[in-house]
Formats: structure tokens, C-alpha cells, sequence
């Protein structure tokens, strides 16, 4: 199985749309999904996945079986796990400020590719942090 990235974006198109975008230019296919959240973005690139099979059968061709490994830029993921994480906490374990942050997700500017490796970095510390956490019950 072939793994692959897709890269979960919000674009401006009256009003903000999460597009999945498969990067595999070796394939000779792209794949492409958009959606009003992002699980329906990428169910739509699944859906499209599945058409783009269809079509390979129907020409007698075999297409690989891939697996999506996604990626967001930060506006995306900020907007899709604010349910979970609040902008005080992740000012916390990025170091980023919540203002700034807040324009990200708005829209109003877009981080530097420095900001990105460090959002990125702290994150992953935090979470290798925090999947190391171990709970006990004491009666």
C-alpha cells in the first residue's frame, strides 16, 4: 500500500471551504476534495479516490492501493480542533500568542515558514508529552 499526503487547506470562496489536496506527482492521477468541515473534504477525495478506480477497471488498468496520511496547514487545524484546544493552551504549548493565532485562523495573515516548524515542533512535544501520561486509580 502507498502511502501519500493530502493536505487539508481552507480556501476563500464566499465563505471558508476545507479542500483535501493529494500530493503525489509521481501518480499519474491527482486527487482532490472539498467540503464545508473538513471530514466532509475528505470524504470528498475518497469519493473521488473511488471514482478514479472505477475508471481504471473500466480501462483494464490496476490502480495502487493508497493510504492518506493528512496534513493541515495551521488555520485548518486550528479551526478544526477548537473543540479541543483552546487558544490559551495552545499559546501555551506553542508559544505562539493567541491574537496571532487568531489571525491565522481569520485569515487576516498567514505564518512564516519558521512560525510553522516551531507550531509544529512544540506541538509534537506536547503530544510525545503527553502520550507518555499514564493514569492510576488509588481508592
Amino acid at each position: 500500500m502507498k502511502q501519500v499526503k493530502v493536505i487539508i487547506g481552507r480556501v476563500n470562496e464566499g465563505e471558508y471551504v476545507y479542500s483535501a489536496v493529494m500530493e503525489a506527482p509521481e501518480l499519474e492521477f491527482g486527487l482532490n476534495g472539498l467540503g464545508r468541515t473538513v471530514e466532509e473534504a475528505k470524504q470528498d477525495l475518497l469519493e473521488a479516490y473511488s471514482e478514479m478506480r472505477d475508471i481504471f477497471e473500466e480501462e483494464g488498468r490496476q490502480i495502487e492501493d493508497l493510504e492518506f496520511n493528512y496534513s493541515y496547514d495551521i488555520p485548518s487545524f486550528l479551526k478544526y480542533y477548537e473543540y479541543a484546544l483552546s487558544l490559551a493552551g495552545l499559546e501555551r504549548i506553542s508559544g505562539i500568542n493567541q491574537r496571532q493565532l487568531s489571525h491565522y485562523i481569520n485569515g487576516t495573515s498567514k505564518p512564516r515558514k519558521s512560525t510553522v516548524l516551531k507550531f509544529s515542533q512544540n506541538l509534537k512535544a506536547f503530544a510525545k508529552e503527553l502520550s507518555s501520561v499514564d493514569l492510576t486509580w488509588k481508592q
